[in-house]
This record gives C-alpha cells, sequence and structure tokens, in this order.
C-alpha cells in the first residue's frame, strides 16, 4: 500500500463478504422452497427469506463500494483518508442498521416495499452513514488531486445518496408509489451504480494493465455518458404496466434498448485495455474478475435485459421467471463480480501478503460464474414455459408452478454450486497466506505468484 489509511477498507471487506455469505444462506432458503412448498413454513415465510436475500445483497454490495473506494481514494487523490475514524464510526452504523433490519424482518418488522423494506429510523441511519462517507471522501479528494476515476466515482456516489432519498417518500396511491420507487431501484442498478462499476473497473485496468491513464479515462468518460444517456430514460420500461402515461412505452423501449450499448463498450475497453497492457501482473486472479464483469455483465443486464426490455414483449413475460434470470445475472456480473475483482486486487495489499490462494480463486470464479450462468440458462427455459402456458394459454399460476418443478429443482442444485465456489473465494480472501511482501517492496517472487 502507498498510503497508510487504505487499510481502512479491510473490515469493510470483512463485513462486505459475511453478509454476502448470509445472502447466499438466504438464496438457498428461498429457492428450496421453490421445490417444497412447505419447506419451513412455520419457522420462516418465503417472502422473509427472499426479503433477507435481496436486502442483504444491496447493503453488501453498498459496504463494498464503500470499501473500494476507502483503497482507491488515496492514491487517486495522493492523499490520506480525510479522518479514518468517521469511517469506522459510518460502518458500524450501517452494519448495525443492516443487521436490525434483517433481525427484524424474522419478526414481520418491515414497510412492505420491495428493496426498500427498512423501518423509517433504519432508513435514516443508513443516510447517515451514507453521508458520514460522503463527507469523508470529498474532503479526501478536495485536498488532492483530481482524476477521471474518483470525480466518476463520487459523482456516482453522491447520485446513489440523492437517488435514495426517495426512498422517504412512499405516497398512498399505488401508481405514484410505483412510479417514484423505481427512481431508487432502477437509477441506481442501471443508472448512477454503472457509474460505479465504470470508474472501479477504470482503476483496476490502470493498476493491472499499465495503458496509460489518459487512454482509460478517454473510455471512461464515453462509457459514463453512454449509460447516464440510456439508463435515466431506460426506466421508462417499467412505466409500462403501472398506470403511468401511455408515451413511456415507445419511451421505455427505445432507451432500454439503449442500454446494452455501455455495457458492450465496457467489454470492448475491458478486452482492449488487457490487449494493449503488458499482461503480465502477478495477480491472475484480480485479471480474471476484472474481465470476467463486464462480460458476464453484458450478456446478464445487456442481453438478457433487452430480451424482455420492449413493451411487446414485456406485456407477455412481465414478472416471470424470465425477469428472475435477468436479475441474477445482471447483478451478477456488474456489480458482485466487480467487488469480488475488487477484493482480489485489495487483499494482498491490506494483509501485507503476496497474491496467494490464486487458483482456489480462479477455481472459485469458474464455479460460481458457470452455476450463475446454469441458473440463468434455468430460470429462461422457465419464464417462457411460464410465458406460454400461463399468459398465453391462460392457464392458473399454480397449475403452472406445477410444471416448472424440474427447473426450480436445476436452480437449487446451481445454488448450492455457488455456495461451495464462494466458500472457496472466502477461504482465498482469508485464509492463510504463505509469504509476506518484504519490508517497503511490494515486487512479487515466482514462488508467491505459484501459491
Amino acid at each position: 500500500m502507498k498510503y497508510e489509511t487504505q487499510k481502512v477498507a479491510l473490515p469493510f471487506f470483512m463485513v462486505a463478504m459475511a453478509l454476502f455469505a448470509l445472502q447466499i444462506v438466504f438464496g438457498l432458503l428461498a429457492a428450496s422452497v421453490y421445490v417444497w412448498p412447505n419447506f419451513m413454513a412455520e419457522l420462516m415465510p418465503f417472502n422473509i427469506m427472499r426479503v433477507s436475500h435481496t436486502n442483504l445483497l444491496i447493503v453488501w454490495l453498498l459496504i463494498g463500494f464503500m470499501g473500494a473506494t476507502y483503497y482507491l481514494m488515496p492514491e487517486e487523490a495522493e492523499q490520506e483518508i480525510h479522518s479514518p475514524t468517521i469511517a469506522y464510526i459510518q460502518l458500524a452504523i450501517f452494519a448495525f442498521a443492516g443487521a436490525a433490519a434483517l433481525v427484524g424482518y424474522q419478526f414481520g418488522i418491515h414497510e412492505g416495499r420491495e428493496f426498500l423494506e427498512q423501518p423509517f429510523w433504519v432508513k435514516v441511519l443508513i443516510t447517515i452513514s451514507f453521508l458520514m462517507f460522503l463527507f469523508n471522501t470529498s474532503m479526501t479528494l478536495l485536498k488532492g488531486r483530481r482524476t477521471a476515476i474518483n470525480l466518476v466515482l463520487m459523482l456516482g456516489l453522491w447520485l446513489a445518496a440523492v437517488f435514495w432519498l426517495f426512498a422517504f417518500y412512499n405516497p398512498s396511491n399505488l401508481a405514484v408509489d410505483k412510479l417514484y420507487w423505481w427512481w431508487v431501484v432502477h437509477l441506481w442498478v442501471e443508472g448512477v451504480w454503472e457509474l460505479i462499476m465504470a470508474s472501479l473497473l477504470g482503476y483496476l485496468l490502470i493498476k493491472m494493465t499499465g495503458v496509460d491513464r489518459e487512454v482509460i479515462e478517454k473510455w471512461l468518460y464515453v462509457i459514463v455518458g453512454l449509460s447516464l444517456f440510456s439508463g435515466l430514460l431506460g426506466t421508462g420500461h417499467h412505466y409500462y404496466w403501472i398506470g403511468a402515461p401511455s408515451y413511456w412505452q415507445p419511451i421505455g423501449s427505445i432507451f432500454s434498448t439503449l442500454e446494452v450499448i455501455p455495457f458492450f463498450a465496457m467489454v470492448v475497453f475491458a478486452f482492449t485495455m488487457f490487449w494493449k497492457g503488458s499482461r503480465n501482473h502477478p495477480n491472475k486472479a484480480a485479471m480474471l474478475w476484472a474481465l470476467g464483469c463486464p462480460t458476464v455483465a453484458f450478456f446478464g443486464a445487456g442481453v438478457w435485459g433487452f430480451m424482455h426490455t420492449l413493451h411487446w414483449v414485456n406485456y407477455y413475460s412481465h414478472g416471470t421467471q424470465v425477469t428472475a434470470a435477468h436479475g441474477h445475472l445482471a447483478f451478477y456480473g456488474a456489480y458482485v463480480m466487480l467487488m469480488l475483482g475488487i477484493i482480489s486486487f485489495a487483499m494482498p495489499q491490506l494483509r501485507r501478503v503476496q497474491p496467494y490462494n490464486q487458483v482456489m480463486n480462479m477455481w472459485g470464479f469458474w464455479i460460481v460464474t458457470g452455476a450463475m450462468c446454469f441458473m440463468t440458462f434455468t430460470l429462461t427455459f422457465a419464464g417462457v414455459v411460464q410465458t406460454h402456458l400461463q399468459r398465453v394459454l391462460g392457464m392458473n399460476f399454480m397449475e403452472v408452478q406445477d410444471q416448472l418443478v424440474l427447473f426450480y429443482g436445476m436452480r437449487l442444485g446451481s445454488g448450492i454450486a455457488v455456495a461451495i465456489g464462494s466458500g472457496l473465494l472466502l477461504y482465498a480472501f482469508f485464509g492463510p497466506a504463505r509469504e509476506q511482501v518484504p519490508a517497503g517492496g511490494t515486487q512479487l517472487t515466482a514462488g508467491a505468484d505459484r501459491a
């Protein structure tokens, strides 16, 4: 590490990975209910499993974004973190709020709005924590060097905080509620989070390819422009069937189709930089995640999103397992793989050891990614069958569910594979290391590289 306060990122990554493991546990429980409908029905209803699964995803990703920002900001700004104390306090507040919400869900304490189920006081704590984080990182940026990486990153984080405020607006009219609800849910994951994704990916490529910063920054500005241009009005594909004016159908169809472009640009960007660079960075596992992230995101968010985003297709497929297939692969490719790549890159420096357990890390990559792709294919097939039987032939919902049990069983099997691969990743991150970094240096030896 070039700056001592980069170590602030370590507890963020540790908490994020603990919640990541919990998210997988609740995902497996929910997947089991699809196969055995009465599974744990008395102990934990399905809706509680699902809300725990989805909320843990959002919370651990946000904590991961914070840790990644604390890790790269000192290097980009050439300035120590403004206040490590503030960082530790805001992490404690955020973790407490997330844990309190999770425990509350088990007792039926929630607001009922999907992804925004947190009680009001939990939302307030999350807001306070996020504002402390933004103050800390913004002060670091203002005192130091400004680059395209840290400026785009902070723009994405500030906009995420602004759109989060709509979580507090809960109108009684359901159509109006859904209109603004998407200002948090969509404008995060298909808008401002893409800025965070692009900047973190750009940082990894600068560090690992050796390509000139100016080249990467030019690509970054293009990707950010495409993301905002398509993502903001692309929100309209969620307005088709909620009572919004009919003009949202052509607007949503056109601009959400264009959302494929920034994801494709990220794939070209990553592989072009890899080809131009030296390609001999010792942390092969981190490079694998950096290249896999935009590739899987392009298919999950871009291709699978495009498959059912046109309103005359969405009329039939909306709310089926096609949506679940798209959601799983999109989140995994765009954000989960990104954070696992950042952690793979940062952990050797944070723990002051050489890159270690790389083979295990890469095994984790292929197992988890392969399982997520299989899960996506399985849910896609299930969604096509469901759409035809339920929306075209008009069969009863529960009758159709009986026809999908085979697909649900395969989805559960792929979830178990995800859990196994994730266990390998966690051991690779936090397990015993074999060789220490020499004092005052970060060069790797051949032996450490093999490890």
